[in-house]
């Protein structure tokens, strides 16, 4: 049977002001989740899952504690509120923790119009199962496809509430829905993979399972033969359906927490060109139909629509309210709330502008050089921005596509590929990370 969460909220609370809470936050979870895996025409794993997870948050002045359960009797908040507050009593002194002011609260506490919930029944055990079996079929029916990894399809629904002490109450329910395929060609050490795959808030939706084990199927062929790439400084063109990865780690140098503790490359650029002319990164929480959409954030503030990036020049951190007292701002409501931990800054949709050329018409720019459409490890230096990670993908001549590549290395620093990059048209609208394919003018490539 379903939980008022909002009730359970209140219960939570009332058990924290009784065990002696001065302030208190709480975020209830209740979900399901179904997963259909087939492999070799074969049902391999069903998985079904159901629960309600509270996660109490109690503040002793300075102090605060963290503890979660699964339980949602009054035994279990008691206790839960009484760990709380004894393990607050021993945590050390933090000037920067503390609820929010009402008069920052959001006044929306609800997700109306935001439409992230499939109102549509939820797909049954047999449906998922059906779609990937057709994904796997259709992969297979390919020719020079040799097996299918895997064909997964899965669902989940959650209903979310946030209540605390300082009197906010708000609470909204999410769906996702997916379907993905894995192909593989050939066989021993010439075996190329790769997969095709999508999730939405509304099943309907997702591409025709057929789709995606097709294109599965046809990614994976055009990577038969890959070998190592020459190396060299070349130009390096990240595909769109991973190039959300470089403006990310521009997205992770500026939230705050780096920022405090002055673990970020970007520490120094507030105000500064960090993007080209014309290129702006734009968050929208409030987005209809988007995955990372959430109507207020993990301390009850108002999301809304910014830019970070505005014309190449970064105008701001990502903070919730302790990183912004730290850096003596103002939270930007970016404030993420997991049930075991207190909140800390986390984005929600973003979007970068896209340019006017097609991904083709890059790869025609770029002459010679390196197409990625995969990316395996990472090294990251998060004071420096040093970047380097191994690489699949296509190498390109004369402006076109000659042979698939593998086994290579691309390295640079994130300051000068985000200073030089160029983006395509060719972003989807309906992801959270709305990135284009983006071409960087030079890296070295280390290959044969």
């Amino acid at each position: 049977m379903a939980q008022d969460l909002e009730q359970l909220s209140q219960r939570a609370l009332d058990a924290a002001r009784k065990a002696g809470a001065l302030e208190a936050d709480v975020l209830c979870i209740e979900g399901t989740s179904l997963n259909m895996d087939i492999r070799a025409g074969a049902l391999e794993q069903a998985e079904r899952a159901e629960g309600i997870d509270i996660g109490l948050r109690v503040l002793m002045g300075q102090k605060q504690a963290c503890v979660s359960v699964s339980n949602a009797s009054d035994r279990a908040l008691t206790e839960m509120a009484e760990r709380a507050v004894a393990m607050a009593k021993e945590a050390p002194d933090d000037e920067n923790v503390g609820l929010a002011e009402a008069t920052q609260l959001s006044e929306r506490r609800n997700a109306d119009g935001l439409d992230m919930h499939d109102p549509a029944p939820e797909p049954t055990a047999q449906d998922l199962e059906d779609w990937a079996r057709r994904a796997e079929a259709a992969a297979l029916s390919v020719e020079g496809i040799t097996q299918v990894e895997s064909a997964s399809a899965g669902f989940s629904g959650r209903r979310v509430h946030l209540a605390a002490t300082n009197g906010f109450s708000g609470g909204y329910a999410r769906t996702d829905t997916g379907l993905f395929c894995v192909a593989i060609t050939g066989t021993g050490t010439e075996m190329e993979r790769d997969y095709f795959g999508e999730s939405r808030i509304y099943a309907a939706d997702l591409p025709d399972p057929s789709d995606v084990g097709r294109i599965a199927a046809e990614r994976t062929l055009a990577r038969a033969g890959a070998r190592k790439p020459p190396t060299g400084m070349y130009p390096v063109l990240f595909d769109e359906r991973i190039a959300a990865s470089l403006p990310g780690h521009l997205l992770g140098a500026v939230n705050g927490s780096a920022v405090a503790r002055g673990a970020s490359w970007a520490r120094d650029l507030l105000g500064e060109q960090v993007l080209p002319r014309g290129i702006s990164l734009i968050e929208d929480p409030l987005r209809p139909r988007t995955g990372g959409s959430r109507p207020f954030d993990g301390e009850g503030l108002a999301t809304r629509k910014r830019a970070i990036i505005d014309d190449g020049i970064l105008t701001g951190w990502v903070l919730d309210l302790a990183t912004g007292r730290k850096l003596g701002l103002e939270s930007t409501a970016n404030a993420g709330r997991a049930i075991s931990s207190p909140p800390s800054p986390l984005l929600s949709n973003v979007a970068m502008t896209q340019g006017t050329a097609s991904r083709d018409d890059l790869i025609a720019q770029m002459g010679t050089g390196l197409l990625v459409t995969s990316m395996i490890g990472s090294t990251i230096n998060p004071n420096t921005g040093d970047y380097s990670r191994g690489a699949s993908g296509f190498w390109v001549e004369n402006g076109e596509i000659a042979y698939p590549v593998n086994e290579c290395t691309m390295a640079s620093n994130l300051k000068e590929m985000l200073l030089g990059l160029t983006p395509a048209n060719d972003a989807r609208p309906h992801l959270s990370r709305v990135v284009p394919s983006l071409l960087v003018e030079s890296m070295t490539i280390a290959g044969d």
